[in-house]
């Protein structure tokens, strides 16, 4: 376990170095700010209420695009400059070097989660406010990062290039995020029950509206943990055939 520490040091230490995480923090606080405060048809003023549904709703969707971004590095340059032969020579295994990189990008998450209780403490201030629907949101917003975490590195383990880590991780999470949720209202008995089961959304708008099912957390983590499984396998392959 400290070897897995000392590589996630190493990791999120490369994400500030490189200055991405600053850049990334920076853009995502600006965009959720504005769409949460400001004038746009959704923001907590329009809705008249304290809550933070509008905040939840915008972030749903921003992490679904920058996640990919914080990703998209993992393997896919290590891949192309050849530096992931060196890293697996290692006295380290290849689910250390995977969780390592899934545990660095999940805690830059969650500080730039962390970054936006100044909304919550705001609006708790404005008036009553349901602190348990707060926490469970921001809980359903670290799980749906996890899986999302979990497609991108697998993504970045199949790449050699980072554009294309992108892609790939926004082609797989569409999929997830947007298309099952449409053919499980366009389809009916047991294939609408399986994509609304696959459906993010329908997992997220849960924990939204202030319940934590075991359900929904077991989806999310076994979102995770496939996507990591998958990268340690693909890791793995490339180890033996070189």
């Amino acid at each position: 376990m400290n070897k897995t520490w000392i590589l996630t040091h190493k990791e999120l230490k490369s994400f500030f170095d490189s200055l991405i995480a600053y850049i990334l923090i920076v853009i995502f606080l600006g965009f959720t700010g504005f769409f949460t405060w400001l004038p746009s048809g959704a923001d907590i003023f329009f809705q008249g209420q304290t809550n933070l549904n509008a905040f939840f709703s915008i972030c749903y969707w921003s992490l679904f695009f920058f996640i990919p971004l914080i990703t998209m590095r993992s393997f896919a340059e290590e891949n192309r400059s050849g530096t992931i032969e060196l890293l697996l020579t290692k006295p380290v295994n290849d689910w250390q070097v995977v969780f390592s990189k899934y545990l660095s990008a999940l805690i830059l998450i969650c500080i730039a989660l962390l970054l936006t209780l100044p909304y919550y403490i705001t609006v708790a201030n404005i008036g009553n406010i349901d602190h348990g629907a707060v926490i469970s949101g921001y809980v359903g917003l670290i799980l749906m990062s996890s899986a999302y975490i979990g497609i991108g590195i697998f993504a970045s383990s199949i790449s050699k290039n980072q554009i294309v880590a992108v892609l790939l991780a926004l082609c797989f999470g569409i999929f997830f995020h947007f298309v099952s949720g449409i053919l499980a209202q366009s389809l009916n008995g047991f294939f609408g029950n399986l994509f609304n089961f696959l459906s993010t959304g329908a997992h997220f708008e849960s924990f939204a509206r202030g319940v934590i099912d075991t359900r929904d957390v077991i989806y999310f983590l076994s979102l995770t943990a496939a996507g990591l499984i998958a990268a340690e396998s693909i890791i793995g392959r490339r180890k033996l055939s070189n």
